[in-house]
């Protein structure tokens, strides 16, 4: 219990809280501190959550939480929109196609002036204007507290999965830790956090940093990347 306490302490002076139950960790972070990356200042992909650590750490940065943040191509290329800083560096995707990314509605998880939203990607052209970050993935879990049509509760496809939500100042980043199906993390989010708009950002890839949980994943390479910077 007073490790545990520690840890709370410890992410909360970085502008994070954390929380693990039900096998599932739960990260919430103020969202004036998030930050997006994909590449570095060559216009490298950087790929790993610890490789993020230590570019950062060579600007004097520390990096105190991160997480994949949305489907990439083989390159590590994003899918859909990513903005950094204000900068759209890859475009809104609408269109169809197979996979999880392509479920429609997609979604956007986005920061601007009002705080850290989720949102159906249908509805970001008209909410573009002053947009810091902005990254897009698929499907939206929940939209209004209703999960999504497409899910199954029946599915057999099960991966350690990560997502999602938001309300206002706080973004509230969900990894499982155990395979589950998109139902299932669906259901945590609205019935163990009370979530209303969700977005699943990827399975089989989910990546946690987090060194006052213990966590550095660098199992996979990954594409955009989701940080609290220090």
């Amino acid at each position: 219990m007073r490790r545990r306490l520690a840890l709370l302490l410890l992410l909360a002076s970085l502008g994070c809280r954390a929380a693990g139950n039900d096998g599932f960790t739960v990260v919430r972070v103020d969202a004036v501190k998030l930050r997006l990356f994909w590449q570095d200042e060559h216009g490298q992909p950087l790929r790993r959550l610890d490789r993020l650590a230590s570019w950062l750490s060579s600007q004097g940065r520390t990096l105190s939480f991160g997480m994949n943040a949305g489907m990439y191509h083989a390159d590590g290329r994003p899918v859909g929109l990513l903005v950094v800083e204000g900068r759209e560096l890859s475009p809104l995707n609408l269109d169809d196609g197979q996979g999880n990314f392509f479920v429609k509605p997609n979604g956007v998880f986005l920061v601007d002036a009002r705080g850290a939203r989720v949102i159906d990607a249908a509805d970001y052209p008209a909410q573009r204007t002053g947009v810091r970050l902005a990254t897009q993935s698929g499907p939206l879990l929940l939209k209004g507290g209703v999960i999504h049509a497409a899910l199954r509760p029946t599915s057999a496809s099960r991966y350690v999965r990560n997502g999602v939500c938001a309300s206002g100042g706080e973004a509230v980043f969900v990894i499982s830790e155990r395979p589950v199906t998109l139902h299932e993390f669906a259901s945590y989010l609205r019935d163990g956090l009370g979530c209303r708009d969700a977005l699943y950002l990827d399975g089989a890839v989910s990546s946690l940093y987090a060194p006052a949980l213990g966590r550095r994943d660098r199992w996979h390479d990954l594409g955009p990347l989701i940080a609290a910077v220090d």
